[in-house]
Protein backbone atom coordinates (compact mmCIF):
# COMPACT_ATOMS: atom_id res chain seq x y z
CA UNK A 1 0.00 0.00 0.00
CA UNK A 2 1.62 3.25 -1.20
CA UNK A 3 0.45 5.55 1.60
CA UNK A 4 0.74 2.98 4.38
CA UNK A 5 2.75 4.21 7.36
CA UNK A 6 5.38 1.66 8.37
CA UNK A 7 6.30 1.97 12.04
CA UNK A 8 9.28 0.27 13.63
CA UNK A 9 8.82 -0.39 17.34
CA UNK A 10 11.93 -1.31 19.34
CA UNK A 11 11.81 -2.27 23.00
CA UNK A 12 15.29 -2.15 24.51
CA UNK A 13 15.75 -4.17 27.69
CA UNK A 14 18.34 -6.73 28.74
CA UNK A 15 15.90 -8.45 31.11
CA UNK A 16 12.83 -8.46 28.85
CA UNK A 17 14.83 -9.61 25.80
CA UNK A 18 16.23 -12.53 27.83
CA UNK A 19 12.76 -13.52 29.11
CA UNK A 20 13.27 -12.52 32.77
CA UNK A 21 10.14 -10.37 32.63
CA UNK A 22 7.43 -9.53 30.13
CA UNK A 23 7.95 -6.54 27.84
CA UNK A 24 5.20 -3.94 28.29
CA UNK A 25 6.50 -1.25 25.90
CA UNK A 26 5.64 -2.94 22.59
CA UNK A 27 2.03 -3.85 23.53
CA UNK A 28 1.49 -0.30 24.90
CA UNK A 29 2.74 1.26 21.64
CA UNK A 30 0.71 -1.09 19.46
CA UNK A 31 -2.44 -0.29 21.46
CA UNK A 32 -1.77 3.47 21.32
CA UNK A 33 -1.26 3.53 17.56
CA UNK A 34 -4.38 1.39 17.07
CA UNK A 35 -6.39 4.10 18.85
CA UNK A 36 -4.54 7.16 17.50
CA UNK A 37 -4.07 6.58 13.76
CA UNK A 38 -6.83 7.11 11.21
CA UNK A 39 -4.46 6.29 8.31
CA UNK A 40 -3.39 2.78 7.26
CA UNK A 41 -0.32 1.52 9.10
CA UNK A 42 1.61 -1.59 9.97
CA UNK A 43 4.40 -2.28 12.40
CA UNK A 44 7.71 -4.08 12.61
CA UNK A 45 8.45 -4.93 16.25
CA UNK A 46 11.79 -5.84 17.83
CA UNK A 47 12.71 -6.77 21.42
CA UNK A 48 16.47 -6.40 21.89
CA UNK A 49 19.11 -6.11 24.63
CA UNK A 50 20.58 -2.78 25.74
CA UNK A 51 23.75 -3.08 23.63
CA UNK A 52 24.79 -0.17 21.44
CA UNK A 53 25.88 -2.25 18.42
CA UNK A 54 22.63 -4.27 18.49
CA UNK A 55 20.53 -1.10 18.78
CA UNK A 56 22.39 0.57 15.90
CA UNK A 57 22.00 -2.49 13.63
CA UNK A 58 18.30 -2.75 14.49
CA UNK A 59 17.64 0.93 13.74
CA UNK A 60 19.55 0.71 10.44
CA UNK A 61 17.64 -2.45 9.43
CA UNK A 62 14.26 -0.88 10.22
CA UNK A 63 15.05 2.36 8.34
CA UNK A 64 17.17 1.21 5.40
CA UNK A 65 16.06 -2.37 4.72
CA UNK A 66 12.42 -2.42 5.85
CA UNK A 67 11.62 1.18 4.92
CA UNK A 68 10.05 2.26 8.21
CA UNK A 69 8.95 5.90 8.06
CA UNK A 70 8.81 6.17 11.85
CA UNK A 71 10.87 4.22 14.39
CA UNK A 72 10.12 4.43 18.11
CA UNK A 73 12.36 3.01 20.81
CA UNK A 74 11.44 2.44 24.46
CA UNK A 75 13.95 1.99 27.23
CA UNK A 76 17.66 2.61 27.71
CA UNK A 77 17.56 6.41 27.98
CA UNK A 78 18.57 6.87 31.63
CA UNK A 79 21.96 7.80 33.12
CA UNK A 80 23.17 4.28 34.05
CA UNK A 81 26.24 2.85 32.28
CA UNK A 82 24.10 0.28 30.41
CA UNK A 83 21.65 2.91 29.04
CA UNK A 84 22.97 3.49 25.51
CA UNK A 85 19.86 4.06 23.38
CA UNK A 86 20.58 7.79 22.79
CA UNK A 87 24.18 7.04 21.81
CA UNK A 88 23.03 4.41 19.29
CA UNK A 89 20.32 6.73 17.95
CA UNK A 90 22.71 9.65 17.48
CA UNK A 91 25.28 7.34 15.84
CA UNK A 92 22.86 6.34 13.04
CA UNK A 93 21.18 9.73 12.53
CA UNK A 94 21.77 12.22 9.72
CA UNK A 95 20.08 15.14 11.54
CA UNK A 96 19.38 15.65 15.23
CA UNK A 97 15.86 16.83 16.15
CA UNK A 98 16.39 18.14 19.71
CA UNK A 99 12.89 19.60 20.12
CA UNK A 100 11.41 16.13 20.58
CA UNK A 101 13.63 15.30 23.57
CA UNK A 102 13.06 18.74 25.08
CA UNK A 103 9.28 18.31 24.85
CA UNK A 104 9.35 14.75 26.22
CA UNK A 105 11.20 15.94 29.32
CA UNK A 106 8.82 18.92 29.65
CA UNK A 107 5.81 16.57 29.61
CA UNK A 108 7.37 14.15 32.11
CA UNK A 109 8.28 17.00 34.49
CA UNK A 110 4.54 17.44 35.12
CA UNK A 111 4.65 14.04 36.82
CA UNK A 112 8.15 13.42 38.22
CA UNK A 113 11.14 15.66 39.01
CA UNK A 114 13.49 12.90 37.79
CA UNK A 115 12.36 13.56 34.19
CA UNK A 116 15.50 15.68 33.82
CA UNK A 117 17.54 12.46 34.08
CA UNK A 118 16.09 11.18 30.81
CA UNK A 119 18.30 11.52 27.74
CA UNK A 120 15.61 10.88 25.11
CA UNK A 121 16.47 12.23 21.70
CA UNK A 122 15.30 12.09 18.08
CA UNK A 123 17.02 11.95 14.71
CA UNK A 124 16.25 11.73 11.04
CA UNK A 125 17.96 8.97 9.09
CA UNK A 126 17.26 9.31 5.36
CA UNK A 127 13.46 9.42 5.12
CA UNK A 128 12.90 7.95 8.61
CA UNK A 129 12.19 9.71 11.91
CA UNK A 130 13.60 7.90 14.97
CA UNK A 131 12.26 8.83 18.43
CA UNK A 132 13.44 7.58 21.84
CA UNK A 133 10.43 7.20 24.15
CA UNK A 134 10.29 6.38 27.86
CA UNK A 135 9.99 2.73 28.89
CA UNK A 136 6.83 2.74 31.04
CA UNK A 137 3.44 2.37 29.24
CA UNK A 138 1.87 5.27 31.23
CA UNK A 139 4.81 7.54 30.34
CA UNK A 140 4.72 6.46 26.68
CA UNK A 141 1.04 7.49 26.44
CA UNK A 142 1.64 10.82 28.23
CA UNK A 143 4.63 11.61 26.02
CA UNK A 144 2.75 10.90 22.79
CA UNK A 145 -0.57 12.54 23.79
CA UNK A 146 0.54 15.28 26.16
CA UNK A 147 -0.95 16.47 29.44
CA UNK A 148 -4.70 17.12 29.71
CA UNK A 149 -6.64 18.75 32.52
CA UNK A 150 -9.66 17.24 34.31
CA UNK A 151 -11.98 18.41 31.49
CA UNK A 152 -9.77 16.79 28.84
CA UNK A 153 -8.38 20.11 27.57
CA UNK A 154 -4.76 19.98 26.40
CA UNK A 155 -2.38 21.64 28.90
CA UNK A 156 0.91 20.53 27.35
CA UNK A 157 1.06 19.18 23.77
CA UNK A 158 2.32 15.65 23.21
CA UNK A 159 5.10 15.02 20.73
CA UNK A 160 2.97 13.05 18.27
CA UNK A 161 1.07 16.21 17.25
CA UNK A 162 4.23 17.24 15.33
CA UNK A 163 5.12 13.81 13.89
CA UNK A 164 2.77 13.71 10.85
CA UNK A 165 4.02 17.07 9.54
CA UNK A 166 7.63 16.04 10.17
CA UNK A 167 6.98 12.91 8.09
CA UNK A 168 5.49 15.12 5.32
CA UNK A 169 8.66 17.22 5.29
CA UNK A 170 11.02 14.23 4.97
CA UNK A 171 9.04 12.45 2.24
CA UNK A 172 6.87 10.06 4.25
CA UNK A 173 3.17 9.22 3.80
CA UNK A 174 0.42 11.69 4.75
CA UNK A 175 -0.69 10.54 8.22
CA UNK A 176 -4.03 11.42 9.81
CA UNK A 177 -4.99 10.88 13.45
CA UNK A 178 -8.13 10.45 15.53
CA UNK A 179 -8.39 13.88 17.15
CA UNK A 180 -9.93 12.50 20.35
CA UNK A 181 -6.55 10.83 21.03
CA UNK A 182 -4.12 13.31 19.44
CA UNK A 183 -4.65 16.07 16.90
CA UNK A 184 -1.98 16.22 14.21
CA UNK A 185 -0.84 19.80 13.63
CA UNK A 186 0.05 21.08 10.17
CA UNK A 187 0.22 24.61 8.77
CA UNK A 188 -2.95 25.37 6.78
CA UNK A 189 -1.01 25.19 3.52
CA UNK A 190 0.00 21.57 4.27
CA UNK A 191 -3.48 20.23 5.18
CA UNK A 192 -5.05 17.98 2.54
CA UNK A 193 -8.81 17.66 2.17
CA UNK A 194 -10.23 14.45 3.72
CA UNK A 195 -10.05 11.44 1.37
Amino acid sequence: MKDELIIGLVSISDRASSGIYEDKGLPALQEWFGAALASPWRMEARLIPDEQVVIEHTLIELCDTLGCHLVLTTGGTGPTPQDVTPEATLAVGDKVMPGFGEQMRQISLHFVPTAILSRQTAVIRGKSLILNLPGQPKSIKETLEGVKDAEGKQRVPGIFAAVPYCLDLIGGPYVETHEAVVKAFRPKSAVRPPQ
